[in-house]
């Protein structure tokens, strides 16, 4: 078994990327994904290992196929989950259907999905029967390889609260080698 030890953040962005396009930074997706990078800068101690460092980047004018379909399946080889930022704004993209499917299908990585537009965690579920909220449920039409395929893998849904991604990130049952059963689960209220 391969040593996996980074968190692949898969996120949308308007095709074609360009990280130093304003358009990509101003994507809630993306902006998420920054603010979990500063984070990490902030506080070493931060468990964020980001997998996008773990290769070279990839530049927008590049092959598909050839560099960046291979770079992205690398990445998610030595990633030990993925860090799913779905919002009102993500879109089915090509990269994103690649990398869930690629990363579930193939690779079983447990999935902590991170909701930007929400703060708290009664935001996610309802706190008196403990279920996730329907409107909740419906993000998952933005992104259909996800929500067919999630029950493949354990996954936990959370509001975009740091101590929150904290808990997640250091939770072994959301490692792919030490992943509990395939299931929704959450912070309860």
């Amino acid at each position: 078994m391969s040593y996996k030890n980074g968190n692949y953040s898969a996120f949308y962005v308007s095709e074609p990327f360009s990280e130093s396009n304003l358009g990509a930074s101003a994507t809630k997706d993306f902006s998420s994904y920054n603010l979990l990078k500063a984070w990490k800068a902030d506080d070493s101690s931060f468990p964020f290992n980001d997998s996008h460092n773990k290769n070279y980047n990839v530049r927008d004018g590049s092959d598909w196929e050839k560099t960046l379909k291979p770079r992205l399946h690398e990445r998610l080889s030595n990633s030990k989950n993925i860090i799913l930022f779905l919002s009102s704004v993500t879109k089915n993209s090509k990269a994103l259907r690649e990398e869930i499917n690629y990363g579930i299908g193939t690779k079983g990585l447990p999935v902590i999905v991170v909701y930007p537009e929400y703060k708290n965690k009664s935001d996610i579920i309802y706190c008196e029967s403990n279920t996730i909220k329907r409107g909740i449920k419906d993000l998952w039409d933005n992104l259909p390889s996800f929500r067919d395929s999630m029950a493949e893998v354990p996954t936990i849904h959370l509001p975009f609260k740091k101590d929150l991604i904290k808990n997640a990130l250091n939770d072994k049952d959301f490692m792919v080698n030490s992943k509990c059963s395939a299931s929704a689960y959450f912070y309860k209220c």
